[in-house]
């Protein structure tokens, strides 16, 4: 007896799609890789059509850009600092400047605001920290002489703590003028101090002895250090590993080190030609954005070795800072010749509203890409970029340098006695001393 109930061909409403039975079996479809083949062809195709990542330039300074913040509460607003001392306020969604604070005297080194956004501290080359309402930026609410020219500040994630680098890593209260302690283990001066978003009480900082030395707040002695081969300019946590955190250091590569286990990195991220300035996460932590000397912005997933995109444009100078936006949507980047730049973190993404159908397409889409992913066509066209002149060249100068060290490593081990010439990894070379 056949029976058949009428919810599965018959539609509810006439606004309805019309339900249509199919039969899944492969043996019934031959073709059916072929045809996903050809959709996955037309997909990849497709994004780098569409791959338009570049969105506005928000003018306005009259000198490099030195910092860059976003605020914690506020999606929309974003905070930057010139060589000129000015500080300017920005509102990304209107692309319009809210106000301009000249709040020191020469470079403002570093931005960062109070976890509640009702406040901002801001540090320059004239020794100074003020506190900045946001309600207010006629005058600073609080001033503070230091005894040192600061170079960076990060404020703690809970409590009413912040932490200011210099000749010394110092931690500080929003109540009191004099730091509550100060840390200091050999280096001269500290390039970058940053707070662990989720142990709130560790942080770490990039010292000009070549050295990232970890700290807790809780004790009166820093707690590790290791010494690399170069200087590292900045750093930055994972939002969601607690142990995990990534340096730009300025042998044009990138370091991700677990503070487990640091005897070693556990991943290098290269491409970049030039010293690495800035470095910031994603808010889902899989992903981070890096700023460059060579002037172009890249973008790595954070267990991949090689960048997934590159950012750049004819005017764009050496990048001094960038940041990843909370909404994980867009990536900001400022440089040397006065401008921040409004990036999509998704160079192909669409902006505005998606119907459901069309991010159904999309997903679809996307899933055809991941599964014939290694085909070679697909891959070629999906990792295919246009570099800029300098870079590429750079880029072909540094393959043939690391081709030759390798031949002249192989050559000496082919020609000494056996065992004399051990095999050392990329990764074991990068440290050359860890203390605690």
């Amino acid at each position: 007896m056949l029976c058949r109930n009428p919810s599965d061909y018959v539609r509810e409403t006439k606004k309805d799609i019309v339900p249509v039975q199919r039969n899944y079996d492969p043996d019934l479809h031959p073709f059916q890789v072929a045809r996903e083949y050809t959709r996955a062809m037309n997909a990849v195709k497709m994004e780098r059509i569409f791959a338009r990542p570049f969105i506005c330039s928000l003018d306005g300074h009259r000198d490099s850009v030195q910092c860059l913040t976003k605020h914690s509460t506020q999606l929309s607003l974003l905070l930057s600092g010139s060589c000129d001392g000015e500080i300017k306020l920005w509102n990304v969604a209107q692309r319009t400047c809210q106000a301009t604070i000249p709040a020191h005297d020469g470079f403002v080194r570093d931005i960062c605001v109070i976890p509640d956004g009702t406040a901002f501290y801001s540090i320059g080359n004239d020794k100074l920290i003020k506190r900045w309402s946001m309600d207010n930026y006629d005058a600073p609410a609080m001033t503070i002489v230091g005894k040192h020219v600061f170079t960076s500040i990060d404020h703690h994630y809970k409590n009413s703590q912040y932490a200011t680098s210099g000749e010394n890593v110092s931690l500080w209260d929003e109540q009191r003028a004099q730091p509550l302690q100060s840390f200091k283990w050999g280096a001269d001066s500290h390039a970058k101090v940053k707070f662990n978003p989720i142990e709130t009480t560790v942080l770490a900082s990039c010292a000009a002895d070549r050295s990232i030395i970890l700290y807790d707040t809780r004790q009166s002695v820093p707690l590790r250090k290791i010494t690399l081969q170069m200087n590292s300019s900045s750093l930055a946590w994972n939002p969601l590993e607690a142990f995990v955190f990534t340096t730009a250091n300025e042998d044009f590569n990138l370091y991700s080190f677990d503070i487990r286990y640091l005897q070693r990195p556990f991943n290098i991220h290269k491409d970049h030609v030039a010293a690495v300035i800035d470095i910031d996460y994603s808010p889902t932590g899989k992903e981070f954005v890096s700023g460059s000397y060579d002037k172009t912005v890249r973008i790595f997933a954070a267990d991949k070795g090689h960048s997934r995109d590159i950012y750049h444009t004819k005017r764009m100078q050496h990048i001094s800072c960038v940041q990843w936006t909370a909404d994980n949507k867009y990536v900001i980047s400022g440089s040397d010749e006065m401008c921040l730049r409004l990036w999509k973190a998704k160079a192909s993404e669409k902006l505005g509203v998606i119907r459901d159908r069309e991010a159904e397409t999309l997903e679809y889409n996307d899933a055809l890409k991941e599964k014939f992913a290694h085909f070679p066509k697909i891959k070629r066209i999906a990792r295919q970029r246009n570099l800029p002149k300098h870079v590429y060249h750079a880029k072909r100068e540094h393959k043939t340098i690391q081709e030759s060290q390798k031949r002249h490593e192989a050559n000496a081990r082919a020609n000494s006695k056996p065992g004399s010439v051990p095999f050392v990894s990329e990764r074991s070379k990068v440290i050359l001393k860890e203390e605690e």
